[in-house]
């Protein structure tokens, strides 16, 4: 009963403050202020920061390159503690190397199939997006363009997506032709398709 009587009061309290406001700006008062005192707006440098997604046109993607041989380095000193020395995944970290079970595979049905980058990831660009945003996991975004290209790069070697000596740029990534990019569904909601409704 007291939870009730004390959700009431809030309740209460939050209208009363409401019509009061609204009040106020009926009778000529200033505006109230639509932060309520908080925060303050964001200066357009942090905004920049970050504002980083690369959708899959890469559109989005930074200056910058790398390459497996590169990437080689960089996945071991960042990324093999948790992912594995071969990105053979260290439990709970599932694998993000292998194209078993085969492109085509029903992962919808079948829940426990290792979603690596070679089976199952349709596009290179969201593999980017994907390291720079969030890994590493200790320290993610901490890992510069040139270090993100190249740890891609090796990801999608280690795949068998790439020659060793493929350069990745905001040029030739988005140009990959990912194995698995033909078993999704395009997302046709806006015009109403037979898949979505």
């Amino acid at each position: 009963m007291r939870r009730y009587a004390a959700s009431w009061l809030l309740m209460s309290s939050v209208l009363l403050a409401t019509a009061c406001a609204d009040d106020s700006r009926d009778a000529g008062a200033p505006p109230v202020d639509p932060t309520y005192g908080l925060g303050r707006t964001p200066r357009p440098e942090r905004l920049a920061a970050i504002d980083i997604d690369v959708d899959t046109t890469g559109h989005g993607l930074p200056a910058g390159s790398g390459t497996a041989t590169q990437g080689a380095a960089v996945f071991a000193a960042q990324c093999a503690s948790c992912h594995g020395a071969r990105a053979e995944g260290v439990a709970p970290v599932p694998p993000l190397v292998g194209r078993t079970p085969a492109v085509g595979y029903d992962f919808a049905n079948a829940d426990r199939a290792p979603r690596t980058i070679g089976n199952y990831w349709p596009y290179a660009t969201t593999v980017f997006d994907y390291v720079r945003r969030a890994m590493p996991l200790n320290t993610p975004g901490t890992l510069t363009a040139n270090e993100t290209y190249a740890v891609v790069a090796w990801l999608l070697h280690q795949n068998d997506i790439i020659a060793a000596d493929a350069v990745l740029d905001a040029t030739t990534l988005p140009a990959i032709r990912m194995p698995a990019r033909g078993i999704f569904v395009p997302d046709d909601r806006q015009r109403g398709g037979p898949t979505f409704r």
